[in-house]
C-alpha cells in the first residue's frame, strides 16, 4: 500500500513536468514520427484558441491564461541560443513563462496515453501568459515581441576535413546504487572489445588478488586512483571508449555512493544513453530501491538531465543466491518497473531490461548460453545499443560545450561533450562568463587527436589564450560571434519534489545547470501554478510546499552561462539540491539580468 501511494506521488509530480515529452530530451529520430502525429491530433481542436491567443495585444491576457500549447517539432528541439549583443536589451516579455500540461493527472494515467507520448506544453513557442512583471513591463515600454525569434549565426558550418571522427558518437552512462556493478560491467566491456588488452587484466588481476579483492579486477579499468581502488567505490565519473563496427560509445561510470551524487550530475549531464545496474544478489537489490538507496534518485536525476533511452541491466545473476534464476528476475523487474513508468520512461519505446552477469561477462556482448538462460533469448547489451536508432544533432547552430574538467599540458586543455556546433583548429571561440577569447590549439575526440569535431562527441580542447586557474568547471566555451547567455537573475518554473518543511523568499540551496554548481537563493515566489489546468494564482503565495509548482525568481551567487529552456533545453534544465537530497527540478524561463 505505501508503495502505491509513493508511485502515485511521483506520477503526479512527473506528469507535471511532463518529462516524457519530445523537447525535454535529445530526441531520437524514430520517435518524432510518433509524436507528430500525437501531437496533431492534439492541436487540431485548439488551433484557433493559439491563434488567437497570440494575436491578442500584451496585456489583455485572460486572467486564468490557460492559452493550450502547440508543442514543438524535433527539429526546432534544441533550439539555438540568442546572441548577446554588445548593447544590453530590455528583457523582453515574449520568454513569458509557459503553461503546465493541461491536461488532467488522470487522463495521463490512461493506458492508451502511456503508450503514445504526451505531447509536451513546456516548450510552447505561440502562448502569450505573462508573470505580473512582465504584464508592467510590456505596458511600460511597448515594444511588443522584440526579441523572440533566436538569432541564428549566419555562417555556414567549415567544410570538415578528413580527420574527424566518422561514426557516431554516443555517450553512455552508468548509473545506479554502490556496489551494484557498475565499474564492473565497463571494465568488462572494455575487455571484451579489446580496449583494455589481456596484459593489464591480469596485472590488475593479481594486484586485486594481493589485496583480498579479486573480484574488483575489472572495476580497476574505470577506477584509476588508489582510493576509488582500495576502498572499491568510485567517486569521479570514470571515463573510457569503445567502438563497434556503426558506433563509437564514450563510458561514462558514474559513482554510485549519496556522497557523490553531484559528480553524477555532471556525469548524466553528458550522457545521451543510461544504463541502470541493479544487483540481483538477495538483499543488494532492496537496500538500493528502497528509501535511502541510490536507485531511485538515479533514474530520477538521469531522466532530468534530458537522457533518453534506459537500459536497465539486471546485474549479478551468477550469484549463489540467484543462480539465473527467472523469478528473482521478474521480482526485481516488477518491483522497479512502476517507479521507472512515474518518471516518464515507456516500457515499449524507450526503457529495456536485461540480465547479466558483469563479473564473467555473460549476456554483455553475446547472447546468454541457453543451457544456462533458457528463458531470455533477447539481445546481448553490447548489439542491442549498437542498433538504437540515431540521435538528432544540432549541426548547424552556434558552437557549444560545456567544461566538464580542465588541466595543464603545454597549455590549457578543457574537457566536455559538445552540445551544438562544430569547431576546427584554429577556430576562435569564447570562454564564458569571463568573455575570454581563445583560440583552439589541438583538438582530441575520446583520446584521439583530430582536427575538428562535432555534436555528441566527448573532447578535449587545447586551447591559447587562456590560463587554467581561470577556468572553472561549469563555464562554457562557445561561438565568438555567438556567444551564450549569461546570467545571475533568472525566472523559473520549479517542482518541490521532496522537501520536508517550506519554501519561501531567501531560501538557498545548491543548483545544478548543465556541469555547474552554483549556490542560489529564492529572491521572490511570482505564482503558483496548477498541475491540473496549469493555471497560474493570481496572488503571490508566500511560501511553496513539497509537490506544488511554482514560478519563482532565483538569484546566484555568481554569473552562470545559461539559457531559456524552450531555446536550448541542454541549458536549460536544472536540480535544486539540498543537505544531500535532490529536492526540486526546473526550467529557466527567462533571462532577468
Amino acid at each position: 500500500m505505501a508503495q502505491e501511494s509513493d508511485s502515485n506521488e511521483v506520477a503526479t509530480k512527473f506528469s507535471t513536468l511532463n518529462v516524457n515529452a519530445l523537447e525535454f530530451v535529445p530526441a531520437y529520430a524514430s520517435a518524432v514520427s510518433a509524436v507528430s502525429a500525437a501531437a496533431a491530433a492534439v492541436v487540431g481542436p485548439n488551433s484557433t484558441t493559439n491563434a488567437a491567443a497570440t494575436s491578442s495585444s500584451p496585456g489583455t491576457t485572460s486572467p486564468g491564461g490557460t492559452a493550450t500549447s502547440t508543442g514543438q517539432g524535433s527539429s526546432g528541439g534544441a533550439g539555438t541560443p540568442t546572441s548577446a549583443a554588445a548593447t544590453p536589451t530590455p528583457p523582453s516579455s515574449s520568454a513569458a513563462p509557459v503553461p503546465m500540461d493541461t491536461k488532467g493527472d488522470e487522463e495521463a494515467k490512461t493506458p492508451e496515453n502511456n503508450e503514445s507520448e504526451p505531447l509536451d506544453s513546456w516548450d510552447a513557442e505561440d502562448d502569450s501568459i505573462l508573470t505580473p512583471e512582465d504584464e508592467e513591463m510590456e505596458l511600460d515600454d511597448g515594444e511588443g515581441d522584440g526579441e523572440s525569434v533566436p538569432k541564428v549565426s549566419k555562417k555556414k558550418p567549415p567544410k570538415v576535413e578528413e580527420n574527424k571522427s566518422k561514426k557516431e558518437h554516443v555517450n553512455v552512462v552508468f548509473i545506479g546504487h554502490v556496489d551494484a556493478g557498475k565499474s564492473t560491467i565497463g571494465g568488462q566491456i572494455m575487455s571484451l572489445t579489446g580496449m583494455v588488452d589481456k596484459r593489464t587484466l591480469e596485472k590488475y588481476e593479481r594486484e586485486a588478488r594481493e589485496k583480498s579483492r579479486e573480484s574488483w579486477y575489472l572495476s580497476w579499468a574505470l577506477d584509476t586512483n588508489q582510493e576509488e581502488r582500495d576502498k572499491g567505490k568510485t567517486v569521479e565519473v570514470g571515463r573510457a571508449y569503445f567502438e563497434t563496427e556503426k558506433k563509437h560509445f564514450t563510458i561514462l561510470d558514474a559513482p554510485g555512493h549519496k556522497s557523490f551524487v553531484p559528480n553524477m550530475i555532471g556525469g548524466a549531464a553528458q550522457a545521451d544513453l543510461a544504463v541502470l545496474v541493479i544487483s540481483a544478489r538477495k538483499g543488494e537489490f532492496e537496500t538500493g530501491f528502497d528509501r535511502g538507496g541510490q536507485t531511485r534518485e538515479h533514474a530520477m536525476l538521469a531522466k532530468t538531465a534530458g537522457v533518453k533511452h534506459l537500459v536497465v541491466l539486471v546485474n549479478k545473476m551468477d550469484d549463489p543466491t540467484v543462480n539465473w534464476d527467472l523469478d528473482r528476475y521478474n521480482e526485481c523487474k516488477d518491483k522497479i518497473l512502476p517507479y521507472l513508468k512515474k518518471l516518464g520512461f515507456n516500457p515499449a519505446k524507450d526503457l529495456t531490461f536485461m540480465p547479466v552477469s558483469g563479473l564473467t561477462g555473460m549476456g554483455l556482448r553475446e547472447q546468454i548460453d541457453e543451457s544456462i538462460c533458457p528463458w531470455y533469448r533477447g539481445s546481448a547489451f553490447i548489439p542491442f545499443i549498437d542498433e538504437l536508432p540515431s540521435l538528432n544533432r544540432k549541426t548547424d547552430g552556434p558552437f557549444i560545450m560545456p567544461i566538464v574538467d580542465k588541466y595543464k599540458d603545454m597549455g590549457t586543455v578543457l574537457m566536455g561533450k559538445v552540445e551544438s556546433g562544430l569547431a576546427k583548429k584554429g577556430t576562435n571561440l569564447l570562454v564564458m562568463p569571463n568573455r575570454t577569447q581563445v583560440s583552439v590549439d589541438q583538438l582530441w575526440s575520446d583520446d584521439e587527436e583530430v582536427t575538428a569535431v562535432g555534436p555528441g562527441e566527448n573532447v578535449k580542447i587545447k586551447v591559447k589564450g587562456i590560463e587554467e586557474e581561470d577556468v572553472s568547471p561549469g563555464f562554457v566555451l562557445c561561438d565568438a560571434s555567438n556567444p551564450i547567455k549569461t546570467g545571475k537573475v533568472f525566472d523559473a518554473q520549479v517542482v518541490i519534489l521532496e522537501h520536508k518543511s517550506i519554501i519561501c523568499a531567501g531560501y538557498s540551496a545548491v543548483m545544478h545547470i548543465h556541469c555547474a554548481a552554483e549556490e542560489v537563493t529564492v529572491k521572490a515566489l511570482i505564482c503558483l501554478v496548477d498541475k491540473k489546468t496549469g493555471e497560474k494564482s493570481k496572488t503571490r503565495p508566500r511560501f511553496v510546499k513539497q509537490d506544488q509548482v511554482a514560478i519563482m525568481r532565483i538569484e546566484c551567487s555568481g554569473m552562470i552561462c545559461l539559457e531559456q529552456f524552450k531555446l536550448f533545453p541542454q541549458m536549460g534544465r536544472f536540480t535544486l539540491r539540498d543537505e544531500n537530497k535532490t529536492i526540486a527540478i526546473g526550467k529557466v524561463l527567462k533571462v532577468i539580468e
